[in-house]
């Protein structure tokens, strides 16, 4: 008679697995034995509890089996020719299957509990066993499945949840910012050219790391460059590598940004700061996909995804000659405008939180809790011309400054606790349009009138002078 315990190989999670399993689909099982009337015995008991049952004479059989069907628990011999239980478990180790195997042995002891342990196992139980012991280690396996499922469930679930409010490092709910994640988890998957515009510190950085993050690249380099940091007579051996010998100081092979970035994600940020010169080498790289380091004349072969980003308008640079109209459009496949926190000041208490958090662990300040009613209204009035970069160094020299469990007006800068709600020349910076400033001057009065009548709709429609379903329009259409 061979082995007779039963062990448990245990696994994390694996988010392929299905989420959810009927109750009224069987549960399938492998049995693996190289004793036909032990696979026999195995597959009349199970077959008559209801379980789909295959089998295998060995375990280089069960793992072809493994890799080509799913099953959701096996019963493997720990003793057999050609592929022994550890082999077979070692082995299933290395391919993508779900299932919980259960190892039986004749040979149950401490020992083997615990050397069964050491590989994974959660549990054991001797040989010669009643059939009903069997059974019942099934039963506990199954309800161990069904949580582990039912986990797996929950957190895709999260995963959705977190899809509405966030996207990779990037926060907010507005419908503004939902519209950049929407694009951004769209072209994440393609290794199409991304063009991401932005004002300064609005995160166009975090955009293209999520990007990187959520493509079929994730798991190789995300390289990121600040064109206007470089100098220009090093941007081509910076960008392309050079050959040892290539010039004065050059004593090894070096690999470029390019190159190091190969199968993987290259972030240009400021690229209206390239010179016309580097911009016609950068041209020819995106078009030929290969590139020639300096001082060799080889060129070589690469496969690098472009994101971009820029704070400048490109099409005002290529009018006036400094940028090229050619690259422009090898760029601009797809465009990504990351909006100014003005415009996206409902997601200001969000990021407030966000930033709170990170800088009351980092600081050690438990005791901080939130912000006070008086500095949230400063902060919702400001314009943040510096946009979220701005907010996250107010909230750091808040969180620094402030005494007490709340941050107070007085812990802000003195050109944010300023009224600044009613200097209209600030609150309009940066915008040209008729329509834009209509529109976010009336978003202002509307805040201010519900502010006023703490949040008595009927009274603010009064105050506004318009009407109550014109009023409840507008909430909608801006908040």
């Amino acid at each position: 008679m061979h082995d007779d315990t039963i062990v448990f190989a245990d696994e994390e999670p694996r988010f392929d697995d299905p989420p959810h399993k009927s109750y009224k689909d069987p549960w399938k099982v492998l049995i693996v034995d190289d004793e036909e009337n032990m696979r026999h015995l195995l597959s009349v008991l199970l077959t008559g509890e209801g379980y789909q049952v295959e089998t295998a004479a060995d375990g280089q059989e069960a793992i072809r089996l493994l890799e080509n069907k799913g099953f959701d628990f096996v019963l493997c011999d720990v003793r057999m020719p050609e592929m022994d239980g550890p082999a077979f478990l070692k082995a299933a180790e290395s391919i993508k299957h779900r299932a919980t195997i259960i190892m039986m042995s004749a040979f149950g002891s401490v020992d083997t509990a615990l050397a069964a342990m050491k590989q994974g196992a959660y549990d054991f139980i001797s040989k010669p066993f009643k059939t009903d012991e069997v059974v019942l280690v099934l039963k506990k396996a199954e309800e161990r499945e069904r949580l582990r499922r039912e986990n797996i469930r929950l957190q895709r679930r999260v995963a959705e949840l977190e899809k509405t409010s966030g996207f990779g490092a990037m926060i907010g709910k507005s419908p503004a910012i939902q519209e950049v994640f929407s694009l951004a988890e769209k072209v994440a998957e393609h290794p199409t050219t991304v063009l991401i515009t932005g004002e300064s510190g609005t995160g166009k950085e975090l955009v293209a790391v999520g990007i990187h993050a959520k493509s079929g690249r994730a798991d190789r380099p995300f390289i990121a460059v600040n064109c206007g940091s470089v100098p220009e007579n090093l941007l081509e051996s910076e960008f392309f590598g050079y050959k040892r010998g290539a010039f004065t100081g050059a004593d090894r092979d070096k690999k470029g940004l390019f190159e190091e970035a190969d199968k993987g994600t290259l972030f240009l940020d400021e690229i209206g700061e390239l010179p016309l010169s580097m911009q016609v080498k950068l041209l020819r790289v995106l078009q030929e996909q290969e590139i020639r380091p300096v001082g060799s004349a080889q060129r070589k072969k690469i496969d690098v995804r472009i994101l971009a980003a820029t704070a400048k308008e490109l099409d005002k640079e290529v009018r006036q000659g400094r940028f090229r109209e050619d690259l422009l459009y090898r760029l601009n496949v797809i465009n990504i405008q990351v909006p100014p926190l003005r415009k996206r000041d409902t997601d200001i208490p969000l990021l407030c939180d966000y930033f709170l958090k990170k800088f009351t662990d980092s600081f050690k300040r438990p005791e901080i809790e939130q912000l006070s009613h008086a500095a949230m209204q400063h902060l919702l009035a400001y314009s943040w011309p510096g946009n979220v970069r701005e907010l996250e160094n107010v909230l750091e020299r808040a969180v620094i400054l402030a005494e007490g469990h709340c941050l107070e007006p007085e812990n802000f800068p003195e050109h944010i606790r300023g009224n600044r709600r009613n200097d209209t020349s600030d609150f309009l910076a940066g915008v040209s349009s008729i329509k834009e400033g209509r529109r976010l001057v009336e978003k202002r009065l509307i805040r201010q009138a519900l502010e006023t009548t703490e949040g008595n709709k009927s009274q603010a429609a009064q105050l506004l002078e318009i009407s109550y379903p014109s009023l409840l329009s507008k909430i909608k259409e801006f908040f």
